[in-house]
């Protein structure tokens, strides 16, 4: 029998064996537990990797790395992951905590991941990956999980240790399968077999057992079928997640990250039997997480994993050729759009570009793109501009004392030049001066501007710039920020100076970073229409810095802030108007100004309102059955365009108005199919945005339609009372759906019509509507209910007498009762 090996020291980190392989089994860059570990051999950067473990569910796992930085320049990149695209480092928490070590002594960097109280959800694969600069290793562990059982629990073996004297011929060892020994051993004597073959780790060996024991998985009384351990979809497709039911009737919740998710056109949930299923449209990455299906107090665990597709590249990079001081542009498309980055890019769609300014030589190179799916290259040639003389030296005649002035310019305002006389460089003294002003460079110039900045104590005086004769000239550069600065002017010829014309006030130099610029959104680039009384809030960004000066005119003028409310910020100004009124509408002009720089756009605001009505309307013609109307367009045309008129027309014996023509443009009309021996008036309303306007321009004169023929027709008098033509019939309705009962009447002049339900008068009831068209009388009942049933009564009344009609109306109600249906019936009389 071997002797039994020594545990480690008290104190020491001993890591467990893993489940699946023996621990007489373990490979060479394995320790056994117990024993010192040993440092695994370096593959890449990592020198200790963490080992796929079995955990128990409820307890806490911890996972160790450690990396080797002494080849290193900078400190190494370390991610954990789960499965192929899961980055945990974005979820750390209670759940999820990491650590990091580094030793100065070894320059080894220590990475350590815990899972807080594993859960079912924890279980599957893992990747840790450590990146510098070119450099990439990476490996591979697995997590499983099983429920908390009984086994031995720790024991102490050093009360059963007892010394040997170590033998001087070691016994020849027999292979003995010690796994078979304890599958068909009791579990009373697992501690002295362990003893016997020297195995200390007798938790792992129990735990190794057990999964090696064959036992019928708990079949949940829930689940017929559970969710699979994971799912994977790609960004903005569709998943299902779907899982059957022992009871079809059984309420399931379904959870996301332990929150509980409602239906909405994002999340649908779908029943069919006993088949549940989740259903998660357009995925995105906040969809990647843990879910659960749960009834009652069992639950089903899974976990999606959202992918996002690689970017392929479209449009490969050209090469490009500029001279020095060009800007260079390199262009890539890819099929879909990417996330601005901390590079400085122009993009446009799914185009993009690497802009260079003022190329140099140090640019010259090969430029790269890469995507998830693709890679392009580009090769950059910069050459140097070639100096052009663009003004060259004249000659000159001069008297003697005379002042020579000699001026040349080039094309390159950085390069300075060389004066030569006879060959020999001419070199600056207090008789011969030198200056170079952008692409100008001479000896002598002719205009002298000095600068005199304001102090307290102290004021000095300087010459700051010699420049040829102009009426105007700006200053660049090199002036104090902040300070208040006097200058003067002196103009210079063969005499000699000029007295200085000093300013009248003091400038205050400010440094202008950003020039003025106003970003008009586009709604404002055309007409801006509003309706009288609406709300009117422009928002009008604009840039610049330091703090422009915003000014607003309306037509020209200095805008009425009685009328209009102007908010202005840093980066924006408002113009606001509570209720828009006519006075209003105008040409608005936004100004923003430093110094001398200004920039300003034009806004067109328009109130509109309903139109007048038209003028003048006249019936100027009546042949057959038509007649001729003209009329002028309103006085008022609501600010704005007059898009059409509506035309209606009324017998003079009956007065009611129908419509004959809409949208018509002209402002004359043919009425046709006018009915013989009727005499008309018209009327017309004028339309425009808005709509159409409230009064109408009635037709000043009538259109009477003769009759035809020589006979005399004797006038008979229409006048009757009213009589209903058409009675009210019965009726029997079901409760909940709309019903209405009609009749016809006649009689002139026309009736008064009252409508009554059991004797009592409707009234403007909301529930009922009445309505006559040309004498047919229609009561519309909105879904009626059992209490509107009855006798009703339709009474028609003018001058010269009444009539009336009744009928009952019968309403029907579906009552379930005993899981029959019975029909009920309520009828008031």
């Amino acid at each position: 029998m071997p002797e039994p090996k020594k545990p480690g020291a008290k104190g020491e980190k001993v890591e467990a064996t893993p489940a699946d392989k023996p621990a007489e089994e373990l490979p060479e860059d394995e320790h056994v537990p117990g024993e010192e570990p040993q440092m695994s051999q370096i593959s890449g950067l990592l020198v200790e990797k963490p080992q796929s473990v079995t955990a128990v569910k409820g307890k806490n796992v911890t996972f160790v790395t450690k990396v080797d930085s002494s080849q290193m320049l900078r400190k190494p990149t370390m991610k954990w992951l789960k499965g192929k695209w899961m980055d945990l480092g974005s979820k750390a928490g209670k759940h999820l905590q990491f650590k990091e070590t580094y030793d100065r002594n070894t320059k080894i960097y220590t990475y350590e991941m815990t899972i807080v109280k594993v859960v079912d959800g924890d279980a599957g694969g893992y990747r840790c990956e450590v990146t510098s600069k070119d450099k990439c290793d990476s490996c591979t562990f697995d997590i499983s999980v099983e429920d908390a059982g009984e086994d031995a629990g720790e024991l102490d073996f050093s009360g059963l240790l007892k010394k040997r004297e170590r033998k001087q011929k070691e016994e020849p060892e027999i292979d003995v399968d010690v796994w078979e020994i304890l599958k068909n051993a009791k579990p009373c004597d697992y501690e002295k077999i362990a003893f016997e073959y020297g195995i200390t780790d007798l938790r792992g060996l129990l735990k190794r057992l057990k999964k090696m024991k064959k036992v019928e998985p708990k079949k949940s009384d829930a689940f017929l079928k559970k969710l699979d351990p994971a799912y994977s979809v790609e960004k903005g497709k569709k998943i299902q997640l779907s899982v059957e039911l022992a009871d079809p009737n059984a309420q399931v919740k379904w959870l996301k990250n332990g929150q509980e998710i409602k239906p909405s056109a994002k999340y649908i949930f779908e029943s069919v039997g006993g088949i549940r299923k989740l259903i998660i449209n357009k995925c995105t990455l906040a969809d990647d997480a843990a879910y659960e299906c749960v009834i009652g107090e069992e639950k089903s665990f899974t976990e999606v994993f959202v992918q996002e597709p690689p970017v392929t590249i479209t449009k490969m990079l050209d090469d490009v050729h500029v001279v020095v001081g060009e800007k260079v542009e390199f262009e890539v498309e890819v099929w879909q759009h990417l996330p601005d980055g901390k590079y400085r890019f122009k993009k446009d769609g799914t185009k993009h570009w690497l802009i260079i300014n003022e190329a140099t030589a140090e640019d010259i190179g090969t430029y790269y793109v890469y995507t998830s799916g693709g890679e392009s290259k580009g090769e950059l040639e910069v050459e140097e501009k070639e100096l052009e003389v663009l003004q060259s030296i004249a000659d000159l005649t001069l008297k003697a004392a005379e002042q020579a002035v000699f001026k040349c310019e080039v094309s390159d305002e950085k390069v300075t030049g060389k004066w030569f006389k006879d060959g020999v460089e001419v070199i600056p003294s207090d008789r011969i001066k030198m200056t170079h002003i952008g692409r100008y460079s001479g000896p002598l110039t002719a205009t002298l501007i000095d600068s005199c900045i304001s102090k307290l104590t102290s004021s000095l005086t300087s010459p700051i710039l010699l420049y040829y004769p102009l009426c105007s000239f700006l200053l660049n550069g090199d002036l104090p920020v902040g300070e208040k600065m006097l200058f003067r002017v002196t103009a210079v010829n063969i005499a000699g100076r000029s007295p200085p014309a000093v300013m009248a006030q003091a400038v205050t130099i400010r440094e202008i970073v950003e020039r003025p610029k106003i970003r008009l959104p586009r709604q404002l680039r055309t007409k801006y229409i509003k309706r009288v009384g609406e709300k009117v809030n422009l928002v009008i960004p604009f840039q610049g810095k330091p703090r422009p000066v915003v000014t607003w005119l309306k037509d020209g003028a200095p805008l009425d802030t009685g009328l209009v409310n102007i908010r202005t910020s840093d980066v924006d100004t408002i113009l606001f108007i509570r209720q828009a009124a006519r006075e209003h509408s105008g040409q608005y002009t936004l100004s923003v100004q430093i110094e001398n720089m200004e920039d300003k756009v034009n806004l067109e605001i328009q109130i509109v309102d309903k139109p007048g009505p038209p003028i003048a309307v006249t019936v100027t013609d009546v042949w057959g059955f038509n007649a001729a109307l003209e009329w002028k367009p309103p006085k008022d045309n609501g600010n704005c365009e007059i898009t059409g008129y509506t035309i209606q027309k009324a017998d003079l014996k009956t007065k009611e108005w129908f419509t004959v023509l809409e949208h018509n443009r002209r402002p004359s009309c043919t009425v046709s199919d006018l009915v013989m021996g009727n005499e008309y008036t018209f009327r017309v309303f004028s339309e425009n945005i808005c709509g159409m306007s409230d009064d109408a321009g009635i037709s000043k004169n009538t259109a009477a339609i003769a009759k035809t023929g020589t006979y005399i027709l004797v006038e008979k008098d229409m006048c009757s009372s009213p009589k209903f033509i058409t009675p009210l019939v019965d009726r029997s309705v079901i409760a909940g759906y709309s019903a209405a009962i009609s009749c016809a009447v006649r009689g002139h002049p026309k009736p008064k019509i009252i409508w009554m339900k059991n004797k009592m008068i409707i009234g403007e009831d909301p529930k009922y509507l009445m309505q006559n068209n040309q004498g047919v009388l229609t009561l519309n009942i909105r879904k009626p209910s059992l209490f509107d049933g009855g006798k009703y009564t339709c009474r028609a009344i003018n001058d010269l007498g009444e009539d009336e009609v009744e009928c009952k109306l019968e309403v029907r109600g579906m009552v379930k009762n005993f899981h029959q249906v019975q029909c009920v019936t309520l009828t008031m009389t």
